[in-house]
C-alpha cells in the first residue's frame, strides 16, 4: 500500500491529454509529467504539439507528441494502431473548439460541432483506448479517464456580464459539457468493474492570459461572481487533475469535481 505523497506519484505511467497545448491543457500536461508520467501531447497541429513537448523536455520531464484529430475516428484509430501493445494509464479528454453567442444568434451547426468534439470524441477515444487501458490495469491495478466538463454544464452563463449576445458563452458549449458529465457517469458504471475509473472535472472561470490582459473589466465582472473573489489561474487545475489521475483517488469513480472557486454554490 502506498503512503503519504506516494499516492500521487505517476512514475512509470503514461498519460494522453487531448487538446493539450491550450491554456489549461498545458497546465495539466505539466502536472502529470511533474508527477512522473510520460505525457503524450495531443494536438491537431504538429507544431503546437512539438512545442509543448520541447517545453516539458526542457524541464527534464518525459513527453512525446501525439498528433491527431480527435474529431476523426480514422485519425484516432491510426494513433492507437501505431501504439498497439502499449499501456495507457491515464486518458484526459480536454479538447474543445467552438464559437460564442446566445441562443438567438447561434446556428444549428455549432451544436453539432460542439457535440462532436466533446461527446463523440470522448466516446471514440475511450473505445479505441480500451486495449491500452486494460493493459494498464493488468500492469498497475487501475486506469483513469478524466473528462474536462465545465461549470456551465451545471449553471447558465450570466449574460449580463458580457458586452453583447454575440460574445456570450454559448448554449451549445454548456449543453455538450452537461452531456459529457452524464456520459462520464455511464462509462464509470460500465468500466468500474474492470478498475477503469471515469470521472469529470468542471472548471469555473479560468480565462486565458490573453483575456486577462486584454479585458480587465470583464475579469472584474467574473471575479465578482466567485465567492473567493477572484478568477482561477491555470496552475490551480493541476491538483485536481493529478488527484483523479493518481491512486490518491482509487475509490473515486463517476464523480464530477467542480473547480470553480464556489461559483456554482451561490
Amino acid at each position: 500500500m502506498q503512503h503519504g505523497t506516494e499516492v500521487f506519484s505517476l512514475a512509470g505511467k503514461v498519460a494522453l491529454i487531448t487538446g493539450a497545448t491550450g491554456y489549461l491543457g498545458t497546465a495539466m500536461a505539466f502536472a502529470l509529467a511533474e508527477a512522473g508520467a510520460k505525457v503524450l501531447v495531443n494536438s491537431r497541429s504538429e507544431e503546437r504539439s512539438n512545442g509543448l513537448v520541447r517545453q516539458l523536455r526542457d524541464a527534464g520531464l518525459h513527453a512525446e507528441p501525439a498528433v491527431f484529430d480527435v474529431c476523426s475516428l480514422d485519425s484516432i484509430r491510426g494513433f492507437f494502431e501505431a501504439h498497439r501493445g502499449e499501456a495507457l494509464n491515464i486518458l484526459v479528454n480536454n479538447a474543445y473548439m467552438g464559437g460564442a453567442g446566445s441562443v438567438e444568434v447561434s446556428d444549428a451547426a455549432s451544436y453539432g460541432k460542439s457535440y462532436e468534439v466533446t461527446l463523440l470524441a470522448a466516446h471514440n477515444l475511450l473505445q479505441q483506448a480500451l486495449p491500452a487501458l486494460r493493459k494498464a490495469v493488468r500492469q498497475s491495478g487501475d486506469a483513469s479517464v478524466i473528462n474536462i466538463a465545465s461549470m456551465y454544464a451545471l449553471v447558465s452563463p450570466d449574460q449580463r456580464i458580457y458586452d453583447n449576445p454575440q460574445v456570450v458563452n454559448p448554449p451549445f458549449y454548456g449543453a455538450a459539457k452537461a452531456g459529457l458529465i452524464q456520459w462520464s457517469r455511464y462509462a464509470a458504471c460500465e468500466f468500474g468493474r474492470e478498475s477503469i475509473r471515469v470521472n469529470s472535472i468542471s472548471p469555473g472561470p479560468f480565462p486565458s492570459e490573453a483575456v486577462q490582459s486584454g479585458s480587465p473589466l470583464f475579469i472584474q465582472a467574473l471575479a465578482q461572481k466567485v465567492p473567493l473573489g477572484r478568477i482561477g489561474q491555470a496552475l490551480e487545475i493541476k491538483g485536481p487533475v493529478l488527484f483523479l489521475a493518481s491512486s490518491a483517488s482509487s475509490f473515486v469513480n463517476g464523480a464530477n469535481l467542480v473547480v470553480d472557486g464556489g461559483w456554482t454554490s451561490w
